[in-house]
C-alpha cells in the first residue's frame, strides 16, 4: 500500500496515531455503506490511538454514479468539507446523481456554482485516479478493502473483527515504542 501522505490523503483522527486504518472505498457500494458506521465506531472507541484514511476506488463497472460521487467529495474537499460530504454520500447512497450531489453541496453551504463547475469540468478526476492507481498497485480490486498499518486485511470487516485487528496492532505498536 502507498504510504499515507498527509498533504494528499483524507485523514480523520490524529496524525501521530499509532494505528492507521486505510479504506479503499466506493460511495455507491452497499458493503462500504455497511462498513462506514463500523469505522466510525472504531474511531470513537479507540480515540487518539487510531487515524482513518479514505481512498477512492469507484467501481464504475457496477456503480453508475461512483466516479461522479468520488469527484464530488473532492470538489467538497477543495472547499474544506471532504468529511462532511463523505458522510452525506454514505447516508444517501441511493441518490448520487448530479442533481443530488449539487443538493448536498447546497446543504453543506458550499459555493454551489464552483462545486457544479468542478463536477462538469471533471476538475478532480485526476485526484480520484491517483487513489485508483494506488489501489491497483496494492492489488486491490474490490471495496471495501482495508489496510492496517500498511498490511492488507483479508476477511470480515465487522466491528468485532476490525476491532480485534486494531487492538492487536495497537499492542504491537506500543510494545515497539517501549
Amino acid at each position: 500500500m502507498d504510504p499515507v501522505d498527509l498533504d494528499v490523503d483524507h485523514v480523520r483522527g490524529p496524525e501521530d496515531a499509532p494505528v492507521t486504518l486505510v479504506e479503499y472505498g466506493d460511495f455507491e457500494c452497499p458493503h462500504c455503506g455497511r462498513a462506514e458506521p463500523i469505522v466510525r465506531d472504531l474511531l470513537a472507541g479507540f480515540g487518539a490511538d487510531v487515524r482513518f484514511v479514505f481512498r477512492h476506488l469507484p467501481l464504475t463497472d457496477v456503480h453508475e454514479h461512483a466516479q461522479l460521487a468520488a469527484e464530488a467529495s473532492e470538489a467538497a474537499a477543495a472547499q474544506g468539507r471532504f468529511w462532511e460530504m463523505h458522510d452525506l454520500l454514505f447516508r444517501h447512497q441511493d441518490a448520487l446523481d448530479f442533481d443530488g450531489l449539487v443538493g448536498y453541496a447546497r446543504d453543506l453551504g458550499l459555493d454551489v456554482d464552483r462545486f457544479s463547475d468542478d463536477l462538469q469540468s471533471r476538475r478532480h478526476a485526476l485526484r480520484v485516479s491517483r487513489d485508483v492507481q494506488s489501489a491497483d498497485q496494492s492489488g486491490v480490486a474490490g471495496t471495501p478493502t482495508f489496510f492496517v498499518n500498511g498490511m492488507r486485511h483479508y476477511g470480515a470487516y465487522d466491528e468485532a473483527t476490525l476491532g480485534e485487528l486494531v487492538r492487536q496492532t495497537l499492542r504491537q505498536e506500543l510494545a515497539k515504542r517501549g
